[in-house]
């Protein structure tokens, strides 16, 4: 079991810059694959990228790729999302999540634990 937590959410313009954080405490994060997911008002929780910590490779949803970047920090107890050029349409709830998986990273029911979530406002 690991237990995730959220940070660094706000209030940003457009064009501006967010870090979050998802921290961890129980199991180590070394074992999991982390999950970056947003979800909008009225809108389905949707994939923002994701982090494979057995092979250190990361994925990124098309909407963000160039923008968003997944980072570790060196003590391995949290995984980041660094938020760049932040557009109103990335206004969300963003959640960490964790998973045993390999494949299917998008997917959110793939992952077995979600932290509460993080209220991200983009203004134009």
């Amino acid at each position: 079991q690991v237990q995730l937590v959220e940070s660094g959410g706000g209030l940003v313009q457009a064009g501006g810059s967010l870090r979050l954080s998802c921290a961890a405490s129980g199991r180590p994060l070394v074992t999991y694959t982390i999950g970056w997911f947003r979800q909008a008002p009225g809108k389905e929780r949707e994939f923002v990228g994701a982090f494979r910590w057995s092979r250190g490779d990361t994925y990124y949803a098309d909407s963000v790729k160039g923008r968003f970047t997944i980072s570790r920090d060196g003590a391995k107890t949290a995984v980041n999302l660094q938020m760049n050029s932040l557009k109103s349409e990335d206004t969300a709830v963003y959640y960490c999540a964790a998973g045993d998986i390999f494949t299917n990273l998008r997917l959110a029911g793939q992952y077995d634990f979600w932290g509460q979530g993080t209220q991200v406002t983009v203004s134009s």
